[in-house]
């Protein structure tokens, strides 16, 4: 069963969200939404053991993450000696580009809008970015082929890729992973493929395309890096893992990684290994409480702010919005400013005209958010 958080049981906690975006937030990639039971009770008897010792990934919890990619996602061929932890996606994308960007001229390739860590993990890498613009074009965003060909370069190392995109909301078609993988294949790049998303695939005609399912000859340019935590609400728990085919590859991150990243904690193991294993009927509720929410985004916008525009969302509980018709220099300092609704900046994913709204609440603290957002922009236009 789903159960929603109440605003009082959120607030005052060390929070991001709830404590540090405003009255009524609805930006950072958490939902007010219970962890499963399973995760609960597992942490719970983890904490009950009272010794709480360096740990380690366990084949236990090794084999439940291959299971789940074979499962789940297709993954064939997928072992255990492929996955890496660490402790977020976010220092993995520095850690790729640090072992594979190894002078100031190599690029990172980003399209975008992106995912802000992506658009700068060049900078704690040392090397340079190179962003190339999405299209929307027959009605869905994609990639700027003749873009992506035209800028890349000898220089140019690694692609970074969203997948399912963050804010954009697509779920990359096999076809499009397949001309992803040509691209690398062609120009000699890494592909490091931000899978986080993966669980959260809205249309039911659609699934997940995982970079671990790429041709053989593809595999050994491939690194895969998801978690548990945004499919089972437990960001806070701080655990990722890295799926690297190519062992040579492989050693290289663990080696430019060396002690700079700190290990995981028992709660992080615990937690993973529940949600994997026990908390797929919870996920199954999860994903129909995230398609009644975005139904209720796209049809509020559509009757009551219809100057505001969204694209047909297909994956994540991020709904992007394009605010350029409102006129204002910042639309998320506007809602702000204007609604008490924290939504987040645009400019930091690489555009400024919109916002990014996490739909993963309760219905009624959604609608109460929109409805602000509403008087908001009536007033503004009065």
């Amino acid at each position: 069963m789903i159960r929603f958080a109440s605003t009082d049981c959120r607030r005052e906690t060390g929070n991001i969200k709830w404590d540090l975006q405003g009255p009524l937030p609805f930006g950072i990639a958490d939902m007010d939404i219970e962890s499963p039971p399973c995760v609960v009770d597992a942490l719970q008897q983890r904490l009950n053991h009272r010794f709480y010792g360096y740990a380690f990934m366990t084949d236990e919890l090794r084999e439940a993450i291959v299971t789940y990619l074979k499962d789940k996602h297709g993954v064939a061929n997928a072992a255990p000696e492929w996955l890496h932890a660490l402790p977020g996606c976010v220092p993995a994308f520095t850690l790729v580009a640090r072992t594979v960007c190894t002078r100031p001229e190599h690029e990172v390739l980003v399209c975008s809008p992106s995912y802000p860590p992506m658009l700068h993990c060049h900078e704690d890498a040392r090397c340079s970015l190179l962003t190339v613009p999405y299209v929307y074009r027959h009605d869905r965003w994609g990639f700027d082929w003749e873009a992506m060909e035209a800028a890349v370069s000898p220089n140019t190392k690694l692609f970074l890729l969203c997948n399912p995109h963050n804010p954009l909301g697509r779920s990359w078609s096999r076809e499009e992973m397949e001309q992803v993988a040509d691209f690398c294949v062609r120009h000699d790049l890494i592909l490091c493929s931000d899978e986080i998303h993966c669980d959260l695939v809205l249309d039911e005609d659609l699934r997940h395309q995982c970079a671990l399912t790429l041709p053989e000859n593809v595999l050994e340019r491939v690194v895969m890096l998801s978690a548990p935590s945004k499919t089972f609400n437990i960001a806070g728990i701080c655990f990722t893992y890295m799926a690297v085919p190519n062992a040579e590859l492989r050693e290289a991150i663990r080696k430019t990684q060396g002690h700079s990243l700190p290990t995981l904690n028992v709660f992080a193991y615990a937690a993973s290994l529940a949600a994997y294993t026990q908390g797929w009927e919870w996920h199954a509720q999860l994903l129909q409480t995230l398609r009644r929410n975005r139904q209720t985004v796209v049809d509020f916008i559509a009757k009551e702010l219809p100057m505001l525009r969204t694209r047909h969302q297909e994956a994540t509980y991020l709904a992007w919005i394009d605010c350029s018709a409102l006129g204002v220099e910042s639309p998320h300092k506007f809602f702000l400013e204007k609604a008490g609704v924290y939504l987040d900046n645009g400019a930091n994913f690489g555009d400024a005209q919109c916002v990014r709204l996490n739909f993963a609440t309760s219905p009624e603290l959604l609608m109460l958010g929109l409805n602000a957002m509403k008087q908001a922009v009536l007033e503004h236009l009065t």
